[in-house]
């Protein structure tokens, strides 16, 4: 493309500038793998509680933990998002150190725009609850967070291969996870988190003895998450 000099400056076409931006704004975030949150003031979550709109937990979610534990750990997240696998394992230390005060609920929520292989991944642990139950579900999701590259590098052909590992009938499993059977549960898990105020993953919600909804945005360090459940604890 010809240009042109006007008072001996270049003159650069608008299109190529805005272009070149659009294309750097991409890169940034693509690099980044999610959407960036601001911190929480633990100490000033009044307004926050305000906006949060929440599924209520039951039996029916994933759920790692006694049900009935004081406070409730709700996360919303995406299986190829590397602050996410960073923060499972922050929930995993979390959830051993506190017991039966913690109890820790997944729900699916897939970046497809960002990774758009984490849907099916994310279908596939479904799968796997359906054909194993609750248990195998989280013995999968730990091997698909801590084994599986980030940001859509995963092959998506060791899905089955993972779930026989486990015992999952392979067979059932390719037939689930064909049909995409657990779309629209995935897609109202994905809204769910955006009500929950949730602008990337992880999203979560922690919830105290009397109800109240503590949002932890993106991958908090331990001792946030700690700071959180110890001042709610003490409300008890």
């Amino acid at each position: 493309m010809n240009t042109t000099k006007k008072g001996g400056e270049l003159i650069v076409p608008v299109a190529i500038v805005i272009a070149a931006i659009i294309i750097a704004l991409a890169v940034i975030f693509t690099n980044k793998g999610v959407v960036n949150a601001p911190k929480v003031d633990q100490n000033n979550n009044q307004q926050a509680n305000t906006e949060i709109k929440l599924e209520p937990v039951t039996s029916a979610d994933h759920i790692r933990g006694d049900i009935n534990a004081p406070i409730k750990i709700v996360e919303f997240s995406d299986i190829e998002c590397p602050y996410c696998k960073r923060f499972h394992e922050t929930l995993k230390e979390v959830t051993a150190e506190y017991g039966d005060k913690v109890v820790w609920i997944y729900r699916q929520a897939p970046i497809v725009q960002l990774h758009p292989k984490a849907f099916n991944e994310a279908n596939a642990t479904e799968c796997v609850a359906e054909l194993g139950g609750n248990d195998k579900f989280w013995e999968f999701l730990d091997i698909m967070y801590s084994r599986t590259p980030s940001n859509n590098q995963f092959d998506l052909a060791n899905l089955p291969i993972y779930a026989a590992e486990i015992g999952i009938n392979t067979d059932a499993f390719n037939t689930c996870q064909t049909a995409m059977k657990y779309k629209d549960k995935i897609d109202s898990s994905v809204q769910q988190a955006a009500a929950a105020g949730g602008q990337g993953t992880p999203h979560t919600i922690v919830i105290g003895p009397d109800g109240s909804m503590t949002p932890i945005l993106g991958a908090q360090p331990i001792e946030v998450v700690k700071q959180t459940i110890d001042g709610l604890l003490s409300k008890k």
